[in-house]
């Protein structure tokens, strides 16, 4: 599998996808008025993409290469050709550009260094929560940034713009890129993906990271059930915090015809289902008690 993501017209993101399934997609590209593929690395580089869209008869194909200095673009008669040159961007060719004319697209200077200009307080709250959310594993890059321009808004007072935001966003996904480059193996978090798409296959509908809040999550549950699905399980990002910093990852779960003998049927499930991914749960039984993952080793790659 290539280790990337996928976006097209549609919004839709597919993550490692294979050499086949990416020439389906640009050859699709080919069919409809409108329509772009973006490719991002896997864990996301800032500044580092390939992208492609049809224009006036033949294709324009881009790439950014770590700064918007190094942004080129290339005029692309066959498609066959733009899905040779976006497989060979995903997987990472030496050669990939190579036999293609390219043309610097000028977006101007890359951004100047751009300090933060806060309290040493500030700063590590600053860091902090941003550190926090790229522990957790879910966020995207994009997300990074919004919450470190945010973080420390008091009413009109915006004391980090958003190139500041955008350049500590940066400094801090590296640095976790790097950690998880050591790591070895199958992670607890990924064991918990396992588990949870075994049980979206038994028609148990179960989301990770979802929602602010337990009282949310049950009331979006119920639109993301697929036809005839029985019940569900999610945790949602206060839970994921909570998991980050060592604590246990809390587990919302129910039937969806409401009743208890349905709950704990599907609290059995979910049981069943991480203890087959090898987890430890803690949970009494009753549909009224919160299923608990005890003893992680939060690890969580990032993606976006």
């Amino acid at each position: 599998m290539l280790e990337i993501a996928v976006q097209d017209r549609s919004g839709r993101v597919g993550v490692r996808v294979s050499e086949e399934e990416l020439r389906d997609l640009v050859r699709d590209m080919g069919q409809w008025k409108g329509s772009f593929l973006v490719l991002q690395r896997v864990p996301d580089l800032p500044d580092t993409y390939a992208q492609a869209c049809p224009e006036d008869g033949a294709w324009t194909v881009e790439y950014r290469d770590g700064a918007q200095s190094r942004h080129f673009g290339a005029r692309v008669g066959e498609l066959e050709r733009v899905a040779e040159l976006l497989t060979g961007w995903a997987r990472q060719d030496a050669d990939w550009a190579a036999g293609q004319e390219w043309e610097r697209i000028d977006f101007g200077p890359d951004p100047e260094p751009a300090p933060l200009e806060l309290s040493q307080e500030d700063e590590q709250t600053l860091v902090a929560a941003v550190r926090t959310l790229l522990v957790g594993g879910y966020a995207t890059l994009a997300q990074a940034v919004e919450v470190a321009e945010e973080c420390l808004v008091d009413g009109e007072h915006r004391p980090v713009t958003r190139e500041q935001a955008r350049q500590l966003a940066d400094r801090l996904w590296l640095e976790r890129v790097a950690e998880q480059r050591d790591w070895v193996g199958e992670t607890d978090p990924e064991r918990l993906t396992r588990a949870f798409a075994a049980l979206e296959a038994a028609g148990i509908t179960a989301r990770e990271d979802f929602t602010c809040c337990g009282s949310c999550g049950n009331a979006e549950i119920g639109a993301e059930a697929a036809p005839g699905a029985r019940g569900f399980v999610f945790f949602h990002s206060q839970s994921t915090g909570g998991a980050a910093r060592g604590g246990d990852l809390w587990l919302q779960y129910g039937g969806f015809d409401g009743s208890p003998g349905t709950t704990a049927a599907v609290g059995r499930e979910v049981v069943a289902a991480l203890a087959g991914a090898g987890l430890t749960t803690a949970w009494n039984g009753e549909p009224d008690d919160a299923i608990r993952v005890t003893g992680l080793d939060w690890r969580r790659r990032l993606v976006g």
